[in-house]
């Protein structure tokens, strides 16, 4: 076979390998069920959290402390799919943020929601690099945000002020708070925000009942109070930690806490990854 005839058949080939790429893109989202699917990655000591909206929107919240969630990434999205919709990094300690650094290294990122809160770290250096030469849309979250997709939207309940440029000691208490509202169905992510913070957004009389509470700083002692717990009345909560990990997380207080108020506890730990679908009316584990 000559050169040309190569040549042509190359082509040939890879007209039907895109052709069938296309129609596989085609099929698959003609085939996506309606849902809402929120998966929290066993990411190990960490948090990680990508949902996916009925309509396709894929949000990540947190990448946990390792690279690690660029595989569970690659469980959850198309192979041809390089880019995620949002990312949010509820605060910038290590166990949020070194698994999002590998995320903008090998994804397309459109939108970025942070506090612009500082950490004196060299993994928030390269946070601040890689963000600049994303060229993402930034939004500093603030207290009475929305971001609305087709069928969700994500309401930002703190921080109360804005934190950019600011150097705050415990970052944990400027984490992200936000629920996120499908029809009649609610999640509420806390980040690792202390008790200290659940006491001020519930003595802001709002709303915060949800059926499913992404459990605060790994289940540690100093979040999940029984007022949140009063306020929120779930039905699921997520603990996302680590195996043996040296804090002794999460903290039998917490899951006496939660045992009291008859919550249903799922843990990372556990059974790994958690996968969460809902309709808009129910919820159910996957």
């Amino acid at each position: 076979m000559d050169g040309k005839w190569k040549n042509l058949v190359f082509g040939i080939l890879i007209v039907l390998l895109f052709g069938n790429i296309f129609f596989w893109s085609i099929a698959y989202d003609l085939n996506r069920p309606q849902f809402l699917e929120v998966n929290f990655f066993d990411v190990g000591q960490g948090d990680s959290i990508f949902i996916e909206t009925p309509k396709g929107y894929q949000i990540l919240i947190d990448g946990g402390p390792s690279s690690a969630v660029l595989e569970k990434l690659g469980n959850e999205m198309p192979f041809w799919d390089r880019a995620i919709d949002l990312v949010i990094l509820t605060h910038p300690e290590h166990d949020h943020i070194a698994g999002l650094i590998e995320v903008l290294k090998t994804y397309e990122v459109k939108n970025i929601l942070w506090t612009g809160a500082l950490k004196d770290t060299k993994e928030f250096e390269e946070w601040i690099k890689l963000i600049e030469e994303e060229k993402a849309d930034i939004t500093i979250a603030q207290a009475g945000q929305r971001i609305i997709t087709p069928s969700i939207f994500f309401e930002i309940i703190y921080p109360f002020e804005n934190l950019e440029g600011q150097s705050i000691k415990n970052t944990n208490n400027t984490s992200i708070i936000v629920h996120l509202v499908f029809n009649d169905n609610c999640f509420l992510f806390t980040g690792d925000a202390y008790k200290s913070i659940e006491r001020k957004i519930i003595d802001k009389g709002l709303n915060l009942n949800c059926n499913v509470l992404k459990v605060g700083h790994h289940g540690s002692k100093s979040s999940t109070s029984k007022e949140l717990m009063e306020s929120v009345i779930p039905e699921l909560a997520v603990i996302s930690l680590g195996k043996d990990n040296k804090y002794g997380h999460p903290h039998a207080q917490v899951l006496d806490i939660l045992n009291d108020y008859g919550i249903k506890v799922l843990r990372t730990d556990e059974i790994g990854d958690i996968k969460i679908i809902s309709n808009g009316q129910n919820i159910k584990l996957y």
